[in-house]
């Protein structure tokens, strides 16, 4: 992988420690740093991006959204970004083991892995249904095009069933409109043909069967990706996290060529100024980056500790927030274009078509495609999109599990057995996810949408930006970033983190609260104990902070309870890089004076060091000035 390591295996590192060195070679690093950017882009860009981003801007007061949008993308998302790549790549850690740096807080790791384990199961039960949905688009008349299947209704009134007729009978609807509402062959066959929904989220029926065979398509493809780790993602990132792109283009020139497509685009960006100072629209805004760019998630930290030590994580970060932020307006023209035409052709307004969530994905968005030519390749190619959007990021948090594990347990034995660790997190998640295939799955879906993975990663977001910051201390923090990259981080984040960051977090934190509005689906209000389930889902994951702490303190040592927390939140004493070649500095291994004047010579000169691999490389960037140091090591 990396000449550097062998080089200093033979010169810099100490006899005792070749153990050590070897196993981060065993751990595995990504091929190259494409790789790790190319993963970073796919598990922030999801489904999100595709169904919720367009639609809070379209409410939100279109292009007025924006402005609240990238200010807390400059302020809160790309900080935190940065924070937890640097985090992670800096100890070499999956989520559990980087806590090192402050031992009591290990909870907040064990959190990150509960949130990633419930998203992990319901997220690849959506991407089940867009399978479903992609096998059942190779036809040569979409099966929700009419009217006249047997499971339909009779106040089902397709757009494509005799134009005339179907707007006179609009217009008859529109004059009985008091008993009845005109549903549509695309909303009829999701919801009494794909799920057969039942009444209640405590009747659930029986397993749908199509469904099921999906969800065990999908689960076999995410464990395949992932057998050989980030050595065998890496390599399908390069298809997954690009081709998204190519099917947005298509969709998107297809899209804005139609008829009507202008004024859903107007609809999506006409900026309502009025609406920026409410302050809904700025906690949209902000749980929407934050949600979005996954942190808290655990898969952050997970995949920056596959990369070389010296990468320059501060460069990724700001260029992996800004493409997925870029990815969700490019896909607002692309839902808003083809919902526009739609609108258009039924003489309605817009906002009668938009939604969003799986409602737009699924209903609204594949009714749209029926009116276009050869419709059946207009939805294959979208939901194909989605199901590598959603892969991007499946495969992030599975992977976030089993380093999770393996870096945990940490012997020889088990991280030759990584595959089989990964089989056995696909199949416990292939078996949690069935009750979700059931008739009342959609319910259960959007409970764990709503409640598992929303207000708990505020939490634990909050928590770990305050253990780094003034726990550990951001002096010490700095300084080990500088280690790393060569520069400290720069001043506007050594603010945001210490100050600004925290603030918008506990300000979403506020908001999410006062917001906060029981869950319906459609018409349906969940009953209490379902309500219940949920708040119990979301505290699963913050509860582990504080009882890991209390174990934690209570196992130190010390005389007095003050004793016992320094003792318990004072860094451990293998934190630090994880090669010994880069334990330089405070990090150095006190036994060997020897190695300790090799690795102190070593940051005088790192001018001479980048001149040397500038002339020696140009293609290598920012890792050069690294590797030269190595080699001469």
């Amino acid at each position: 992988i990396d000449t550097s390591h062998g080089i200093s295996l033979q010169n810099g590192a100490v006899p005792g420690e070749q153990g050590k060195q070897e196993k981060s070679v065993k751990r595995g690093n990504w091929g190259n740093q494409i790789e790790f950017v190319l993963t970073s882009v796919g598990y922030a860009v999801g489904l999100g991006n595709v169904w919720r981003f367009p639609y809070l801007c379209y409410r939100n007061g279109g292009g007025a959204f924006m402005f609240p949008y990238f200010i807390m993308l400059v302020f809160c998302g790309i900080p935190l970004f940065f924070m937890e790549l640097s985090f992670g790549q800096f100890a070499s850690q999956g989520c559990l083991g980087v806590w090192r740096v402050s031992p009591m807080f290990k909870g907040v790791g064990y959190g990150m892995m509960v949130v990633s384990t419930y998203i992990g199961i319901y997220y690849n039960v959506v991407i089940c249904i867009a399978f479903y949905y992609f096998f059942v688009s190779m036809t040569r008349v979409l099966p929700w095009t009419y009217c006249s299947n047997p499971w339909n209704t009779p106040d089902c009134v397709g757009v494509l069933d005799g134009n005339v007729s179907s707007r006179a009978a609009l217009n008859l609807t529109q004059l009985l409109n008091t008993t009845q509402k005109r549903t549509s062959p695309s909303e009829e066959y999701w919801r009494r043909y794909v799920l057969n929904l039942s009444d209640d989220i405590g009747n659930l029926g029986e397993v749908r069967l199509p469904l099921l065979g999906c969800l065990g398509v999908s689960w076999v493809v995410v464990f395949l990706c992932l057998i050989k780790g980030v050595k065998s993602s890496g390599k399908v990132v390069y298809f997954t996290a690009t081709f998204p792109y190519v099917v947005l283009t298509i969709l998107f020139v297809r899209g804005i060529t139609l008829e009507g497509a202008v004024t859903g685009i107007m609809y999506y960006l006409t900026p309502q100024w009025d609406k920026i100072l409410n302050a809904k629209v700025w906690g949209d805004a902000a749980s929407q980056i934050f949600y979005s760019l996954g942190c808290a998630w655990g898969g952050l930290i997970t995949m920056a500790s596959y990369n070389k030590f010296h990468n320059n994580c501060y460069r990724d970060s700001i260029i992996i927030s800004i493409t997925n932020c870029a990815t969700s307006v490019y896909a607002g023209f692309v839902i808003f274009s083809i919902l526009g035409f739609m609108a258009n052709h039924l003489g309605v307004d817009v906002s009668k078509v938009a939604d969003h969530g799986p409602g737009l994905a699924f209903v609204a968005y594949p009714e749209a495609l029926t009116l276009l030519p050869i419709s059946p390749l207009w939805s294959i190619l979208f939901f194909f999109m989605l199901i590598l959007l959603g892969l991007g990021t499946q495969f992030c948090l599975l992977e976030t599990l089993v380093t999770a594990i393996v870096d945990e347990v940490g012997n020889e034995w088990i991280i030759r057995k990584k595959t089989f660790v990964t089989l056995g997190v696909a199949v416990a998640g292939f078996l949690l996810g069935v009750p979700l295939t059931t008739q009342a799955g959609i319910y259960w879906l959007l409970l764990m949408d709503n409640y598992a993975a929303s207000f708990s990663l505020v939490v634990i977001s909050c928590i770990m930006c305050v253990a780094i910051m003034y726990i550990y201390g951001h002096r010490n923090y700095f300084k080990d970033i500088e280690m790393m990259l060569g520069f400290p981080p720069p001043l506007f984040f050594q603010i945001c983190w210490r100050f600004i960051s925290p603030a918008i977090i506990f300000f979403i934190l506020v908001f999410t609260v006062i917001q906060y509005r029981p869950i319906s689906y459609n018409e349906y209000v969940y009953p209490t104990w379902a309500i219940s389930i949920g708040f119990l889902m979301a505290l699963s994951s913050v509860i582990c902070i504080p009882i890991y702490a209390i174990y934690k303190v209570c196992r130190s040592e010390g005389d007095t309870l003050l004793e016992r927390l320094k003792n318990a939140t004072k860094a451990s004493k293998d934190w630090g890089p994880a090669l010994p070649e880069h334990r330089s500095g405070r990090y150095a291994p006190a036994f060997s004076p020897s190695t300790e004047s090799h690795l102190e010579v070593q940051p005088l000169q790192p001018e001479k060091g980048q001149s040397e691999a500038a002339a020696a490389s140009p293609v290598q960037g920012s890792n050069g000035s690294a590797h030269s140091q190595d080699s001469r090591l």
